[in-house]
């Protein structure tokens, strides 16, 4: 299970006073009343279902621990081909198929765990010297009722499904999965760490699946070198088929676990009889061509604006597979372009916003960076917890960093250019599970043009990144040990840039987990690491007064800022202790950044160092059928954070309770209550200041998905004592109106009070209480209102075009501008309604005096900081896999936005705004071949 709270407790909104303190009390009950009553009508939402369908929802007692045994002695032996080739057709017409026994012993996994299987399903494994092959008969008694849906590759839409995963190392932690549905539509995954899964890899295989008047039929073609394993002679390796039949809900799994137990590789049936094959050598050549028209509005006198703006690039990938367990990746001169756009946000924090990578080359095999600090440990409750990253892909490639040092004109690079890049990743000596990333990222320039001057100023300097990452098994992943180790390395030539970037930037960690007892109930993991930069005087002093580090807080204690350092270095760490298995589950944390620990050169980190947590947590789960629900969960924890200092900067006590219905519906609905304590983020490097108590209450529904029309909704309420209140509701509502098509329509709106939003900070020695500084704050009222939609027409598994459009609008008013009076403390002074103080508006903000016309203290200038940011974002994409590995890419990408109107929110007008407002197209087809070499 994973639980993580984005908690968004940064102090806002409100008025003090008896209407304040009413809500309190409103609030703490009738967000619970209110899920209450959305509870009992999902009870008694109609199921649909028949008097023999809810009695067979409680069923006598399953044996579990008999038919644990009976898993444990599974075997599947694979059959070896004559020279009688597979037609790889579905219809299963071969005598291999026809004479051999099939295996059929299924169990349910849903909708009740243990039970038989309610149709009948019967599978073949059989292989030849370079591919292993899978064939399997879906009966069912309700032809009519298959659901095929069509699916991009790697969609796993609402459909019957077949699946066939295999370890081939027998490790009993790591595999490969792949699947067909009736439609022919497929998908693949990388399975690691037991239970994750990773589907951005995409191997070359092919699949058939046929309708038959008792149920549907598939067969499979996987080449051995599209799997890594040791060579041998023969070979035992894991297996496990699955099958979902989808208007039953019904998930069956032939190596089946019950639900009570978090395993999934580790419990594979054993597969013998593989010998004497001969996979070959893979090396697959991916030569690509890639051209781009952009148009965008003309701009009078700009020679980089005229309206339009072709460009084109190619270059190749190449694939080889050094040996039956080693891959590696080369690109040279990689289109590392993305096909969809990143949604549009409003970032008011200090703190950069996270990206989803998108870029093909690294989100394939990404799964071995990814599982850093988690092995063996499934379970994850943060609250806060700033989840440190020490790989983040989209740093490299990413927008140049620097900016021009000449006036004028501007044409500055939206990203950086990979030179080349690759990617070492398989498994080594005794078990070693290694990836190795390199890319090298070219100087880049901006062009400024001045009157017909033209200037090149360096905006981002010649760049190698290397990314290391190591995991070794042990005793069948018992146990586990691993490191991971990233180098960022700049050839900075330019003062400027030395001013703003890392000279060099490192990091090393290891990580490791041991099970405490055989059944793997009970187990201990973490990672422990440390980060190391050098830079010039100039560079190390800024990343000290950083968001992420803060050293020129003026009443810390235990951190300096030190003017003359050229280098920063940190550690950091977690462990956890937790019972994974069985109903009762359990989990403590312990976790520290040290104030000097920085991993965002190549990782990333979403708040700040200079943190030690401490979590821990009790859940129960319900997991037999009953009246009311298919299963259930809830739990309860405490999360405690304090800096380096001593000083308590967090504190909550959260509950969650989630769950499926027996109408297919599911709940989730979270509590997090958090009493007043310090910060040292809301004066942005000033002293602490106080957090009132606050709660915070989400409900998430959904309803049964197997249904034409799917629902989805998501609601939000945080409300802190004098200081804020915000709402949002997310809702989702999908339509499958046919097999190849579907429309999903997401519209979100949020409102916030924010009584404490960070305006600026200006020096002055008469604020001797908050050490020669004025900290400034004011109240924004922000409205959000946002959409996303998304169409999928799907012609046939390898030929699809996809739409994603979202409008986007968020306005922001600020008012009661205002003051921090003394640290520590919730505190403020209001411009203009105390003291004598004044408020008044100019042209572009307003003048503040912060004791009066009669007062010794100098008046400043706020700058009017309302918005209003409209945004419009869509990318349609037409792809075509036009044979395997070989792709055609047609997009078509729009960008709007205007600014018209801060502060105020009308949304027709806003709407119209958008529409009308001048846009950015651009046009890109790309084309790449695979050779099979």
């Amino acid at each position: 299970m994973g639980k993580v709270i984005n908690n968004k407790y940064q102090k806002q909104s409100g008025e003090p006073g008896e209407a304040k303190e009413a809500l309190i009390y409103r609030f703490l009950f009738f967000y619970p009343l209110l899920f209450l009553l959305f509870f009992n009508l999902l009870i008694f939402f109609p199921d649909h279902l028949s008097a023999a369908d809810k009695k067979a929802l409680r069923p006598d007692d399953i044996d579990k621990k008999a038919l644990r045994k009976v898993q444990e002695e599974k075997v599947v032996k694979a059959i070896r081909l004559d020279n009688t080739p597979i037609k790889l057709d579905g219809l299963l017409e071969e005598e291999v198929w026809k004479k051999n026994q099939p295996v059929s012993d299924f169990l349910q996994k849903d909708p009740v765990d243990g039970a038989p299987a309610s149709e009948k399903t019967e599978v073949w494994l059989a292989y030849d010297g370079s591919n292993i092959y899978v064939a399997a008969y879906c009966h069912d008694s309700q032809p009519d009722g298959i659901i095929g849906l069509l699916g991009r590759r790697d969609s796993f839409v609402d459909s019957d499904w077949f699946f066939f995963a295999v370890d081939p190392y027998f490790d009993r932690r790591s595999g490969y999965l792949f699947g067909i549905n009736p439609s022919g539509s497929i998908v693949d995954e990388v399975l690691s760490n037991d239970i994750s899964e990773d589907d951005s890899w995409d191997g070359i295989w092919e699949a058939k699946a046929v309708r038959v008047a008792d149920g549907w039929t598939l067969e499979m073609c996987i080449p051995f070198n599209q799997l890594r394993f040791p060579k041998k002679d023969s070979y035992v390796w894991g297996v496990n088929f699955q099958r979902t039949i989808k208007r039953k809900n019904e998930r069956l799994y032939y190596a089946w676990v019950p639900k009570e137990d978090n395993a999934y590789v580790s419990r594979f049936a054993r597969l013998e009889g593989i010998e004497k094959i001969s996979p070959g050598r893979r090396i697959e050549f991916y030569p690509y061509t890639v051209g781009q028209a952009r148009f965008q509005p003309a701009e009078a006198g700009n020679p980089f604006k005229t309206g339009h703006k072709y460009s084109g690039n190619a270059g190749f990938d190449l694939k080889v597979g050094l040996k039956s367990n080693l891959n590696l990746d080369v690109s040279v001169n990689p289109d590392f372009g993305q096909v969809e756009v990143d949604p549009a946000v409003i970032n008011l924090s200090a703190y950069e916003t996270y990206y989803e990578e998108k870029r093909p080359f690294f989100i394939e095999g990404a799964s071995i960076f990814d599982n850093f600090g988690s092995g063996g440990v499934y379970m994850n409750v943060n609250v806060n917890w700033p989840s440190p990253r020490l790989f983040y892909s989209r740093r490299i490639g990413r927008e140049p960093q620097g900016y021009p040092l000449h006036d004028g004109f501007v044409d500055f690079p939206d990203r950086t250019s990979i030179l080349g890049a690759f990617k070492l990743t398989g498994r080594i000596g005794s078990g070693w599970n290694v990836g190795f990333i390199n890319a090298v990222t070219a100087r880049e320039y901006v062009t400024v043009d001045d009157l017909g001057t033209r200037y090149q100023d360096e905006v981002e300097p010649l760049t190698y990144y290397g990314i290391l990452r190591a995991q070794k098994d042990i005793n069948d992943g018992q146990h586990g040990l691993g490191l991971m180790a990233t180098g960022v390395m700049r050839d900075i030539n330019s003062e400027a840039l030395s001013a703003v970037l890392n000279k060099n930037a490192f990091t090393l960690a290891a990580d490791g987990w041991s099970f405490l007892d055989k059944k793997r109930t009970w187990v201990v993991g973490g990672w422990l690491g440390g980060s190391f930069i050098e830079g010039s005087q100039e560079d190390i002093y800024r990343l000290q007064q950083s968001s992420l580090h803060y050293f020129q807080r003026p009443d810390a204690t235990h951190i300096s800022l030190n003017p003359e350092a050229t280098t920063l270095n940190g550690w950091a760490g977690q462990f956890k202790l937790g019972k994974q298995q069985g109903n009762s589950l359990f989990l403590l944390s312990a976790g520290a950044l040290s104030p000097g620990f920085d991993p965002n050169d190549a990782g990333f980190q979403s708040l700040g160092s200079d943190l030690i947590d401490l979590n821990g947590f009790y859940g129960y789960q319900w997991l037999k059928p009953g009246k009311v629900f298919r299963q259930s969960m809830a739990f309860i924890g405490l999360t405690q954070q304090y800096d380096f200092g001593g000083n308590k900067l967090f504190s909550c006590l959260f509950g969650d309770f989630n769950g499926t219905l027996t109408n297919w519906w599911q709940f989730d609905y979270t509590f997090l209550f958090m009493p007043a304590t310090l910060t040292n983020q809301l004066t942005r490097g000033g002293p602490l200041a106080r957090t009132p108590t606050g709660f915070l209450h989400q409900f998430y529904l959904s309803s049964d998905s197997r249904q034409p029309v799917v629902l989805d909704g998501y609601f939000s309420y945080q409300w802190a004592r004098h200081d804020s209140h915000s709402w949002s509701a997310n809702f989702s509502v999908r339509w499958k109106p046919a097999a190849s098509f579907s429309l999903s329509l997401g519209p979100l709106i949020s409102f916030e009070t924010n009584e404490t939003q960070w305006v600026k900070k200006v020096t002055d020695p008469l604020m001797t209480e908050t050490y020669g500084v004025r900290y400034v704050f004011g109240r924004i009222d922000q409205k959000t209102v946002a959409s996303e939609i998304r169409v999928n027409w799907i012609f046939t598994p390898k030929l699809s075009l996809q739409v994603y459009l979202q409008p986007f609008i968020a306005v922001g008013k600020y008012d009661r501008f205002k003051q921090l009076n003394r640290p520590r403390a919730y505190d403020y002074l209001v411009f203009g309604e105390a003291d004598g103080s004044t408020l008044e508006p100019v042209e572009g903000g307003y003048l503040v005096d912060p004791d009066g016309a009669e007062g010794p203290a100098s008046s400043f200038i706020i700058n009017n900081p309302d918005f209003n940011y409209k945004s419009w974002r869509g990318t349609i994409v037409l792809r075509w896999e036009y044979r395997p590995g070989s792709l055609l890419y047609l997009v078509w990408t729009q960008n709007r936005a205007d600014y018209s109107h801060p502060g105020e929110l009308s949304l027709w007008r806003d709407l119209g705004d958008l529409f009308t407002a001048p846009g950015d197209n651009i046009f890109l087809l790309k084309f790449s071949y695979r050779f099979d070499l």
